[in-house]
């Protein structure tokens, strides 16, 4: 046994499983499931530049008859929909499975839909875990219920379960058979002529799912006290398990598409009050309403966020745990650029030029929170670039020359230049600034395609992104250091007042890779210091205010010189006196 977070367990029954092919997109909270698959030498992994690539990836090597797997995060599967919805037709050769990992709470997401309507709508099995042995043996059995039924298998995770450990049993891998490849077109083909009695299949196939989840590995009735019951699924269940303990029964759903029908009502019939507890919407609640039962579900648990065990507690029992708090408020910390971060100058000369900035996906949405507060927009990956050619046009010109958009090299690689083709070919004077800090930086570090290395850190082609930009149409691109104020100043400034579309390239690289070389830390002489707080303005992490005078952290600061240029009075130095 082993403690495992939920991600790596999901990692480690791919292994098992037999799996040959992983391609995904870093998004979190699934990003560790492929980093750790990467570890195994036996299946080939790696990052694709987007979620719709990465699902086509594993369809391909599914019709090639492997066993394949690809993650991402719940937007990313609104990325990869229309590849999922049509595989749901033509069914499998090795089995295939895709992780959603769900975000209640949205702790890092920027929104919180609920991954379970995407098995609903494109038919295909959706299981769920509540824990990391669950992880293991369900992505296990997930290749099985694929090659059985002949589907897609959607393998549900929610932040919880993805970065929460527990014991895991390590078993042997068991190699799976390719066999032959053989032409299918009337399978693989989704013209017409063969799409339409493969929709017969997926209700065929439906039906036989429907009697499967009566009785399979994945659904199971706890038998505690009759006079509540509860239905639940996923990380909903360990917290019902910890609030309400042996004073009530659990019918806890593993199998969370298609779900059974006489389980459900077999389970109800023995319990005198029956709940039903579901983060997010209500899709357990709604199939128990259909079948007759009128259980209580979310009249009394919110649709919003995450739940807890004293949440339930008290929303079943009316009891409050109680709990030692520390005595006084703790400060709140929110989320900032790192210091040294490269994105930081060129925010801090946006909110200075008082431009619209349509911000995307990344690191560098962080801009949008004060002191730089230079962002307007953040919608999805690639809607920045996209985004500012339509604002663009419902202002008629009036704004071509105070605003742009921002987007980062992994985002752009993901969903950037399709928008930017836009911009060339539908002809808007709109400026793109292209973020380029060398890596994926969000979601921890991983390589993409434009920075010269794949998943294990070996060289790999790398994407130009002038030459992507001059190969869609842009005639003007400029490659600056963002951490030159003046020269970024300069450029933004001379690219907004021409009249054509242009990309400006900032590029440093991320200031926490091992890779990057530090100046020495700066210090701040407070004799020189006359409290202007000017070097505030870019909301570093190293600098604050002591007695009156700045103050930089030496522990923190990795001398980028940022402060250095925004002080007119020379009070910030590149040594302290003991280091001279």
């Amino acid at each position: 046994m082993k403690l495992m977070l939920g991600n790596q367990a999901v990692a480690r029954g791919l292994y098992e499983a037999g799996v040959d092919v992983v391609s995904s997109y870093p998004g979190t909270p699934s990003t560790e499931i492929t980093e750790f698959a990467s570890k195994y030498d036996e299946m080939h992994s790696e990052w694709a530049p987007n979620e719709k690539v990465a699902c086509e990836v594993a369809v391909g090597a599914s019709i090639g008859g492997a066993r394949s797997f690809c993650g991402m995060k719940h937007v990313g599967l609104n990325v990869a929909a229309d590849p999922l919805f049509t595989a749901a037709y033509t069914g499998v050769g090795g089995g295939f499975v895709l992780a959603v990992a769900d975000d209640p709470g949205m702790h890092s997401s920027q929104n919180e839909q609920d991954s379970r309507h995407y098995a609903i709508a494109s038919k295909v099995a959706m299981v769920e875990p509540s824990d990391s042995g669950e992880c293991k043996s369900f992505t296990k059995l997930a290749y099985d219920l694929s090659e059985k039924f002949d589907t897609p298998v959607i393998l549900r995770l929610s932040t919880r379960v993805a970065h929460s450990q527990s014991p895991v049993e390590e078993c042997e891998r068991v190699p799976h058979d390719t066999g032959k490849y053989e032409k299918h077109p009337e399978k693989y083909v989704m013209m017409p002529a063969y799409a339409r009695p493969k929709h017969v299949f997926v209700e065929e196939r439906t039906a036989k799912l429907k009697e499967y989840a009566e009785n399979c590995p994945f659904n199971r009735i706890e038998w505690g006290s009759d006079e509540i019951g509860v239905i639940t699924s996923g990380i909903s269940y360990q917290y019902a398990k910890e609030a309400l303990g042996d004073k009530a029964s659990y019918l806890k759903l593993g199998l969370i598409n298609p779900l059974p029908e006489k389980m459900i009502l077999d389970f109800a019939s023995k319990v005198k009050k029956l709940y039903v507890i579901e983060e997010l919407d209500d899709v357990i609640e709604t199939h128990c309403r259909k079948l007759g039962l009128s259980p209580i579900g979310k009249e009394l648990f919110t649709f919003i966020g995450e739940y807890s065990q004293s949440y339930i507690k008290e929303k079943i029992f009316g009891e409050k745990d109680e709990f030692d708090t520390y005595p006084e408020a703790v400060p709140v910390r929110p989320p900032v650029m790192c210091a040294g971060c490269p994105h930081r100058g060129l925010f801090f000369i946006l909110k200075k030029l008082g431009v619209m900035v349509s911000g995307d996906i990344g690191c560098y949405t962080l801009g949008a929170a004060a002191p730089l507060n230079a962002i307007d927009t953040t919608v999805c990956m690639g809607a920045s670039v996209s985004g500012l050619h339509g604002f663009n046009l419902a202002r008629k010109g009036e704004y071509e020359d105070k605003a742009v958009a921002v987007i980062g090299d992994s985002t752009f690689i993901h969903s950037g230049i399709t928008g930017l083709i836009n911009i060339a070919y539908n002809a808007t004077n709109s400026t793109v600034i292209v973020l380029d800090n060398s890596i994926t930086g969000m979601t921890g570090h991983q390589n993409n395609p434009a920075n010269g290395y794949n998943i294990k850190g070996e060289p790999a082609s790398a994407v130009s992104i002038e030459a992507v930009c001059r190969a869609v149409g842009i005639d003007r691109v400029t490659v600056v250091d963002p951490n030159d104020l003046a020269e970024t100043e300069r450029v933004i400034k001379e690219e907004l007042s021409v009249k054509a579309p242009s990309v400006i390239i900032t590029r440093r690289p991320c200031a926490l890779l091992k890779s990057v070389k530090h100046n020495p830390p700066v210090w701040a002489d407070p004799d020189k210091c006359r409290s202007c707080k000017a070097c505030m303005r870019i909301g570093c992490p190293a600098i604050s205010m002591s007695t009156g005078k700045a103050k930089i952290d030496n522990t923190l600061c990795v001398g980028c010189g940022l402060c250095s240029q925004l002080c007119r009075f020379d009070a910030i130095l590149d040594k302290a006196p003991s280091d001279k």
